[in-house]
């Protein structure tokens, strides 16, 4: 752990995200600076293991509001590994208490940076959490979806990056008593475009030392 903060308890930096905005690259390079560990699809994986449910289980539901009905997981089916049988099923909200719990033994562990998934919100009671959203304007979201591969046309990125933003914030808004990318739901709010990866990791860097020092 980043000397200056030894003495602290575990605590989280938790990112919200427009999708293009970088946040991947930007709380990588805070837990990079911090000497913690950083939490993105891995929080899946560790979910996955903890709970002996299959990981494709996670990924199904990953940052999805629940379908309740039509998402009910016969629960043999989702046990990795598991010879159980029956007719008990698991729903997307039992897989979501499942990665809450993941993140709440993370953090009992170690400090962390933890990309969406709720973090701020779920481990608002557990530990000191700093909460981070990070937007862009569009061309730059765009440029970046465009530059990682994930879209060929400007047209195709817009869509996705909508379409993300959309889940993103219908997620969100369900499981927590707050509003995705509204300023008042997070401590800090960047644009990531006018620092970049860097100038905006060393400026969330800056405000956690201040915070918790």
């Amino acid at each position: 752990m980043n000397e200056d903060l030894k003495n602290n308890r575990n605590y989280v930096i938790a990112i919200g995200r427009q999708f293009g905005s970088g946040g991947r690259e930007v709380g990588q390079r805070v837990a990079q600076l911090l000497d913690i560990d950083y939490f993105d699809k891995q929080l899946l994986l560790e979910a996955s293991k903890a709970s002996g449910i299959n990981a494709e289980m996670f990924e199904a539901a990953d940052e999805r509001t629940p379908k309740f009905f039509p998402s009910l997981w016969p629960l043999n089916l989702a046990m990795a590994g598991s010879t159980f049988m029956g007719d008990v099923t698991m729903t997307d909200d039992s897989i979501y208490k499942a990665q809450c719990q993941v993140m709440k033994d993370l953090v009992d562990r170690k400090s962390c940076v933890i990309v969406g998934r709720t973090a701020d919100y779920v481990l608002r009671d557990h530990c000191p959490v700093i909460s981070v959203f990070l937007h862009a304007p569009i061309d730059d979201r765009v440029r970046r979806i465009m530059e990682r591969g994930d879209c060929d046309t400007r047209e195709a990125a817009e869509k996705r990056a909508d379409k993300a933003n959309k889940l993103r914030a219908e997620y969100y808004n369900f499981y927590t008593d707050k509003l995705w990318g509204h300023a008042e739901s997070y401590d800090l709010c960047l644009d990531s475009s006018l620092l970049g990866v860097e100038g905006t990791a060393q400026l969330i860097v800056d405000y956690v030392k201040r915070r918790l020092e």
